[in-house]
């Protein structure tokens, strides 16, 4: 093919993704930092000057990480099922069932939940694969390296945006729905920004003097630029959790992150409490302060020096000159220390409405009923969250099913029905009581292994089981109402009783 040029429409496809771009970096500060402290990477943060001179170096990289179990315990019960396409279907539609295993959609929307409660967002990309038409590719996208540009009159993607950079080039991937459009650039060195709001070298994202500089860019099978879009729309979806009628969702861990800096910071004051504690305090009263003798390079002794009161303190060594005394040294309560950690994790637990027993590992004797209770609030916050990403798993499966070509299945997709597992957790016993009494109650056998929580395979493969158990047993045939047995004793002796013969006429009365 020709060599790709820069032309009008290309310059304004660049206009696009700078602007995405330019939003995308001042999101990434506050997206790195959230990943950071679910992944338990803090820095420690200290309460005076003089703990962190004396002390920052021997807890750094130490975290007591409570963010963690804070976006994984409702993104652990968020498990996609299917996708049913019409109200009047009882299974999920099998053609998308297979297109989400096939593309490994069952780990990637499980890590994508967990950055969406984590980070606020997640982003998916859906394209085809050019080795399998009837299987649609599906990435599941970081939310520093992607975006979605929306109208801002219908609020549909207009646009999305996808930014990465290797150690000398920075690429970009815009997509529209007409076009892909691909660029890339020399990555210039990260920079930060000064007190007086010029540019100089730092730690901060990767920046550009100005937004040129982008060239058009082939892909290894590219015979084309730009790629025409045959799918007609954006084929990027946001994951957001919730936000406050705006477009700033809101991190599951905002609010846990002071707090567990404040935990982080209680246990480094308790370590340095125990190290002290663990080794006698040796004092020594009514002496001079020691002194160091300086030697010239002949090794002649020529002054003295006192000894720094850094090498007093880590030596454990308290110096007293003069007559002073001292009566009592006692230990200090280590205990308080503990106390406060644990007050702050019951604060976590109940501002997260995460159970307790998932914090701090205290469970003595409880019933299943008591710990159902105790999850009723994570239950809770799970619906909330299925809630925040359901519209956008529904565009997932359109977007699949417009890889797939088919367009009516597409259309169902946007108004169909996300099938989730169930987010309640049970003590087993409970559970299969609970559903035999459903069962009693009319609820049908392919109902009762959906709420148990089998996987519509699964479902499907034991109600085959089922159907060739009854095969084998015709008394369950009998009772069960099978289609030309009959279940009256009509039968006459010599007669088969599972034959349907004629109604039985009562003569008198």
């Amino acid at each position: 093919m020709a060599e790709p040029q820069m032309d009008d429409e290309a310059r304004d496809a660049v206009k696009v993704l700078n602007r995405l771009a330019d939003e995308l970096r001042l999101r990434e500060t506050d997206t790195r930092r959230r990943l950071d402290y679910y992944r338990g990477v803090h820095k420690l943060c200290y309460a005076s000057p003089e703990f962190r001179d004396y002390f920052a170096d021997r807890f750094a990289g130490f975290s007591d990480n409570w963010c963690a179990p804070v976006a994984a315990a409702p993104a652990e019960r968020m498990n996609v099922l299917g996708i049913r396409l019409d109200s009047t279907e009882t299974k999920p539609d099998e053609e998308l069932s297979r297109a989400w295993r096939a593309a490994d959609c069952e780990r990637g929307s499980s890590e994508a939940f967990v950055v969406t409660l984590a980070a606020a967002r997640s982003y998916c990309l859906v394209w085809a694969d050019p080795t399998d038409d009837q299987t649609p590719r599906v990435t599941w996208e970081r939310p520093d390296q992607a975006i979605v540009g929306y109208d801002t009159d219908t609020g549909v993607r207009s646009a999305a945006l996808k930014l990465w950079s290797d150690d000398t080039t920075e690429y970009a991937t815009l997509y529209t729905p007409d076009w892909v459009w691909k660029f890339s650039r020399p990555r210039y060195a990260r920079t930060g920004y000064s007190v007086s709001g010029l540019y100089v070298p730092g730690d901060g994202p990767v920046r550009h003097a100005s937004p040129e500089g982008w060239q058009p860019r082939l892909g290894s099978r590219d015979d084309t630029w730009p790629i025409p879009n045959p799918m007609g729309v954006v084929p990027m979806v946001e994951l957001r959790n919730q936000t406050l009628l705006d477009d700033n969702p809101i991190s599951d861990i905002d609010g846990v992150i002071a707090m567990q800096d404040a935990i982080n910071l209680t246990w480094a004051y308790l370590m340095n409490s125990l190290d002290f504690a663990s080794l006698p305090q040796r004092v020594v009263m009514g002496a001079d302060v020691p002194k160091i003798p300086i030697l010239n390079s002949d090794g002649v002794k020529v002054g003295e020096r006192p000894i720094e009161l850094d090498t007093l303190v880590k030596e454990r060594i308290l110096w007293l000159t003069g007559d002073a005394k001292i009566g009592n040294w006692p230990a200090a309560d280590l205990g308080a220390y503990s106390n406060v950690i644990e007050r702050a994790i019951e604060h976590l637990a109940a501002q997260t409405r995460t159970p307790p027993h998932y914090l701090i590992g205290k469970v003595a004797n409880l019933s299943a009923e008591a710990l159902t209770a105790a999850e009723t609030g994570l239950v809770s916050k799970t619906g909330e969250r299925i809630v925040y990403v359901n519209s956008g798993i529904r565009e997932v499966y359109s977007l699949m099913a417009n890889v797939m070509g088919d367009d009516g299945k597409a259309r169902a997709a946007r108004s169909g029905t996300v099938m989730w597992g169930d987010v309640q957790f049970r003590a087993l016993a409970q559970k299969v009581d609970a559903l035999m009494k459903l069962k009693s109650m009319g609820f049908p056998l392919e109902w009762i292994a959906e709420q148990y929580g089998l996987e519509p395979p699964e479902v499907a493969r034991v109600l085959r089981m089922r159907e060739a158990e009854m095969e084998m047993d015709p008394m369950a045939l009998m009772l069960n109402g099978k289609p030309g047995v009959s279940t009256s004793p009509t039968a006459q002796p010599g007669e088969d009783p599972f034959a349907v013969g004629p109604e039985p006429v009562t003569v008198g009365g």
